[in-house]
């Protein structure tokens, strides 16, 4: 049977109070209007129209639903903070935790046109019991939700209520084409829908294409983009700052992460992802997201971190710090061979290039490195040969991937448009070589055991190359070095 989105029944808990008849009575009586200012309007508002067009021309004649998503229970009656699907919030320019649940659908109005409606819970009223007693949605436990009429001033869509898009599923349908896995009772009720089957598994799907519009950005993007970076770069500050304060406590590494995310709540909508806050040897993990360990002042500390605006881009930046202040010459060793990596990988970006010549280039300087320390005992290139690459033992994972409203951006596109494709201008990437000496690898000398170094900067593809964005910090070994000093000094 499908999922029912009705609001009869507010959700409550079992520790609710229980409300008198007469309570219920004098709830619904004596609240003042409080319209939302007449020209709110999404940031986006001037570019989702556009958006929605160029998604709309390559489905004509039919119906698309892109559904926001839908809350999930972190534990018992509390659930996890909600963020909209990002083609969802690409295509509407609304990004905050009141849109769970809610369905963009772009209707076919003839062969070649497209009309967007958004079908949302609107704000509750005060005659019924939701505003005051149910916990997910009631505006007294969430807070306030537009009305239709306030949501359409600011989206520019027609804006119906949630309850009545499943009425387009009755009767004669047009090809139907959703993006699934993001919404269960979306799905549950696509299911019984026979066009929907019939086109879902058709090349060229709508998350891929989804994909595949958003990987230029325009150059409102890239300044959502460029404000994720400044933050993240003052969120770098703050780190520093607090070091010693951090070194102190036996979970610095979680010192480390608050303050960080203390930086991306104030600047923006959080951390983009989970930061990583690793200390000497986690710094070899490379997804550390536990942060429980201490500081040690002999130690490197390899920082990942990145905010994510109001409008849902995020940065994406390392910085592989001396807790010291100062590099020791082995140290200083690995950071220099990762840094030239990222350097041979940074003068590979131009337009038309192909998207893995920078990671190439990247792991040929790492490769030729590990050849001139004695670890790789075979020459760089028989070490890079696709049949061999002993050298990834050392370092891995790709050097970069796409950047904008996802971390890891634009994932579903084909790989030919992205992988495989070739650079354009417009695009943000990251570029992120880094080497990971395991502390329990014998294929080292002890002296290199536990150093873990990434160096990661976001850099938008340019006419002439690249630009990079995340220039205000430092990233010579000398650089980092003074630049710490100055932020303790200061």
């Amino acid at each position: 049977m499908p999922v029912s989105r009705s609001f009869s029944a507010p959700c409550t808990s079992s520790h609710d109070l229980p409300v008198s008849p007469a309570l219920d009575a004098f709830m619904s009586t004596a609240w003042a209007d409080t319209p939302l200012p007449a020209d709110a309007r999404v940031p986006s508002y001037d570019v989702t129209p556009a958006r929605r067009a160029r998604l709309a021309a390559r489905f004509p004649g039919e119906r698309l639903i892109i559904p926001a998503g839908a809350l999930a229970v972190r534990s018992n009656d509390t659930d996890h903070r909600f963020r909209p699907h990002t083609g969802y919030a690409w295509l509407t320019g609304l990004t905050g935790e009141d849109q769970a649940g809610h369905v963009l659908v772009l209707e076919p109005d003839g062969d070649e046109r497209h009309e967007a409606v958004l079908y949302l819970r609107p704000r509750s009223p005060r005659t019924g019991r939701e505003f005051y007693r149910d916990r997910r949605y009631g505006e007294f436990w969430v807070g306030r939700r537009p009305d239709l009429e306030e949501a359409a001033r600011m989206t520019g869509i027609r804006c119906a209520h949630l309850d009545d898009w499943e009425k387009l599923l009755t009767g004669p349908q047009p090809p139907v084409r959703a993006l699934g896995g993001v919404d269960p009772a979306v799905d549950e009720l696509l299911r019984s829908c026979r066009s929907f089957q019939r086109r879902r598994s058709a090349p060229a799907g709508l998350e891929a294409v989804l994909s595949e519009l958003r990987l230029i950005k325009d150059p409102w993007e890239t300044g959502q983009l460029q404000q994720a970076v400044d933050a993240t770069v003052t969120g770098f500050e703050d780190v520093v700052r607090s070091l010693p304060q951090a070194l102190r406590h036996p979970r610095g590494e979680r010192w480390i992460e608050g303050v960080f995310d203390l930086r991306a709540r104030l600047e923006g909508n959080g951390p983009g992802y989970s930061t990583i806050a690793a200390a000497g040897a986690h710094a070899c993990v490379l997804h550390w997201i536990r942060n429980d360990g201490p500081l040690e002042r002999d130690q490197l500390l390899l920082l990942d971190a990145g905010v994510e605006t109001d409008s849902l881009y995020t940065a994406d930046i390392t910085r592989t710090l001396p807790l010291s202040g100062r590099f020791s010459p082995v140290q200083r060793s690995v950071y220099e061979l990762v840094l030239a990596a990222q350097e041979a990988g940074i003068a590979a970006l131009r337009p038309g290039a192909r998207f893995r010549d920078f990671h190439l280039a990247a792991m040929r300087v790492i490769a030729e490195g590990l050849y001139g320390w004695g670890v790789l005992q075979m020459s760089a290139d028989e070490a890079l040969d696709a049949d061999n690459g002993f050298y990834r033992r050392y370092t891995l994972c790709s050097s970069g991937h796409m950047l904008g409203m996802d971390l890891h951006d634009c994932a579903q596109a084909r790989a030919d448009r992205y992988l495989d494709g070739r650079l354009e201008v417009g695009q943000v990437l990251t570029v992120e070589p880094g080497l990971y000496l395991q502390p329990d690898d014998e294929t080292l000398p002890p002296s290199l055991r536990g150093i873990g170094v990434r160096i990661e900067d976001d850099l938008v593809i340019t006419a002439d190359g690249a630009h990079l964005m995340s220039s205000a910090l430092p990233r010579t070994a000398d650089g980092i070095e003074e630049w710490m000093a100055a932020v303790l000094d200061g």
